[in-house]
């Protein structure tokens, strides 16, 4: 009769710790989508302000960009909803096709790409154009994080743990690259940091992986004259002030002019084609002129709350895959804003990557949101801590 008692009593226990367990994961998945409404809403407030004037002096319409920006949150809203409701094990199953659909993306863009900003990284069709290496984010991450937990047991092994990352984050780092979009290769490569870390890859193979990695960006930050210059520019922006370093030039003083709490919402003068790309690559800085140092902090904070939520959501997740796959997007997500934020305060070169959910840009906007409908549905379905695979 007592073990039948004890029997009830560890199953009543048990059901009270996962019932736990669901409700903080329930708040780790709230607390995400409301972070990335907010940067979302704020993305369109600081739009409608950095765009104007340029809307104006191209389309003869201040709102022109502020209404495809709506378009593509409305979209990406809807992409990160559905991918709520599909099971993230569904990924597991087709992670190969994607991966082949992101090779076969950045191929069309070698054969019919365009050209934008010194990177040939767009299929334009009619006045419709995307951009295949953001898909090819999540294409690397889902293909290395798959076939990784796959590996588990047999990650000792030197060429079971390169293969996969050769094949997957290796070629379609080499095709964006040949694309000259360096800052794009740098998150994909970040991403597959945070799914080799959070694997059971040895940290000597990971560690090996990165120096290398880094290596061969470091080689092309200097191949490059235009990459050239902006490194020359990060270490001496005052070098060239009216040349090459009159964008990050532009950026500084826009964030220097907001003082503490900022100029005043819509109020920005650099806006006024003081500073290039002021709606996309550089939309901090205008955030900051108009936001002052208190604004330009809360960003900061958020995406760091988004982050250590995504590490949260990895380290709870009881299902391997489901743990490498949560890994990868917060790694994804984090490097990109550090390395946007970064080169907009002069802190790392310029690379030219939009802030996630924040600045201009239709292919980011969509797979940013559909990497977060993922980390949610992770979240939801996870069944608790668990040692690492």
């Amino acid at each position: 009769m007592s073990a039948r008692v004890t029997s009830i009593t560890h199953l009543r226990t048990a059901a009270k710790r996962r019932e736990k367990v669901q409700g903080a994961n329930s708040r780790l998945a709230a607390a995400v989508l409301v972070l990335v409404g907010i940067l979302t809403v704020i993305g369109l407030g600081a739009t409608l302000s950095a765009s104007s004037v340029l809307g104006l002096l191209e389309a003869n319409d201040q709102l022109v960009f502020f209404k495809r920006q709506v378009f593509w949150v409305a979209a990406g809203a809807l992409t990160m909803f559905a991918a709520i409701k599909v099971p993230f094990s569904f990924y597991r199953k087709v992670a190969a096709p994607l991966l082949l659909i992101s090779f076969g993306g950045l191929i069309l863009v070698e054969m019919f790409g365009v050209s934008e900003g010194g990177a040939t990284s767009w299929i334009a069709v009619g006045s419709f154009s995307a951009q295949p290496s953001e898909f090819a984010k999540f294409g690397v991450v889902v293909f290395t994080a798959a076939t990784l937990s796959r590996k588990a047991d047999l990650l000792e092994g030197f060429w079971h743990f390169l293969a996969p990352v050769a094949a997957s984050a290796g070629l379609v780092m080499l095709l964006v690259l040949r694309q000259r979009d360096l800052g794009t290769t740098l998150v994909i490569g970040a991403a597959t940091v945070g799914v080799l870390m959070a694997s059971k890859a040895p940290l000597r193979y990971i560690m090996t992986t990165s120096l290398l990695g880094g290596g061969l960006a470091f080689l092309s930050a200097v191949s490059e004259p235009y990459r050239k210059a902006r490194l020359s520019c990060f270490l001496n922006p005052q070098a060239d002030p009216l040349g090459a370093c009159f964008q990050l030039t532009q950026s500084q003083l826009a964030l220097g002019s907001g003082g503490i709490f900022g100029v005043g919402l819509g109020a920005s003068r650099a806006r006024w084609s003081y500073l290039p790309n002021a709606h996309t690559d550089f939309i901090y800085a205008i955030m900051g002129e108009e936001t002052g140092f208190a604004g330009a902090l809360m960003i900061l904070v958020m995406f760091t709350m988004l982050s250590v939520f995504g590490i949260a959501i990895a380290h709870r997740s009881s299902d391997p895959f489901g743990r490498l796959l949560a890994a990868g997007i917060t790694a994804w997500l984090t490097a990109q804003a550090v390395i946007n934020i970064g080169g907009v305060v002069g802190v790392l070169p310029i690379t030219g990557l939009p802030l996630p959910f924040v600045s201009v840009g239709g292919s980011a906007m969509v797979t940013a949101m559909g990497a977060v409908g993922v980390l949610i549905n992770i979240a939801q379905n996870s069944g608790g801590t668990k040692a690492r695979a």
